[in-house]
């Protein structure tokens, strides 16, 4: 399918509307589908410009809606919002996945379903919505997806992961877990990052992230999720 089919599709099949159709066509064009025909053309600097417009859209609602949290608790929310597991469930609600446009190498190898694929073009298509519509119609593409999420993690527990598995760690007197980036992978603006959380010279988990921050923060949640080894690490030390 060529790259104006796949973006018409798109737009009508989510019900949007489009007055340059050649935006969201360049929304759904992944590098390497671009690379495949020698070409420069793809979503990256969308996907640029539409990730400083998601932080402002949530930013802009958590300043405006949550008057007594302080700074820190706000970004803490919005850390926990604008995460690659939130955009990837806005691509699989959207259906990302079959529209993008990928090269035969990544399209056989899974790419479809690669949550930073799926995740950096989500944030391609926010900024397609706004240079298109501008500022109101990003808003509510992005608040459409992610209100709810933002509302429950504000009323919820919105903790950093780090801070929860150091208090596990640290709750009786023990050394804290450290992390190590172990990979990275992307053009320099477009980064995935994979962190190592240990513990001593164990290693708990890994987790990915599109900063290395955020990496930390997915290796720390998935230790968390094992209530085993969150267990062990409460009552014991591990080796």
């Amino acid at each position: 399918m060529t790259a104006a089919g796949s973006a018409r599709n798109f737009i009508r099949d989510n019900e949007l509307q489009f007055n340059d159709e050649d935006l969201m066509s360049l929304a759904l064009i992944h590098p390497s589908f671009s690379q495949e025909r020698s070409s420069h053309v793809n979503n990256q600097r969308l996907e640029f410009l539409g990730d400083a417009v998601l932080d402002f859209v949530v930013a802009e609602y958590l300043y405006k809606h949550y008057m007594d949290k302080p700074e820190g608790d706000l970004t803490q929310i919005r850390a926990r919002v604008v995460c690659e597991k939130a955009l990837v469930e806005i691509a699989k609600r959207i259906q990302v996945g079959k529209y993008v446009l990928l090269g035969k190498g990544e399209d056989m190898s899974g790419g479809r379903t690669r949550k930073s694929i799926l995740a950096d073009t989500v944030e391609a298509i926010i900024g397609a919505i706004y240079l298109d519509q501008g500022i109101e119609s990003a808003t509510n593409f992005i608040l459409k997806h992610l209100e709810k999420a933002i509302i429950k993690t504000a009323q919820g527990d919105y903790q950093d992961h780090k801070s929860r598995l150091q208090e596990i760690v640290q709750a009786n007197g023990r050394e804290n877990v450290h992390y190590e980036i172990i990979d990275e992978s992307g053009p320099a603006h477009a980064k995935t990052f994979v962190a190592a959380v240990y513990y001593k010279e164990e290693l708990l988990q890994t987790g990915e992230g599109k900063s290395k921050k955020e990496a930390e923060q997915n290796a720390a949640e998935k230790a968390l999720q094992d209530s085993d080894l969150c267990a062990q690490l409460s009552r014991e030390s591990i080796g």
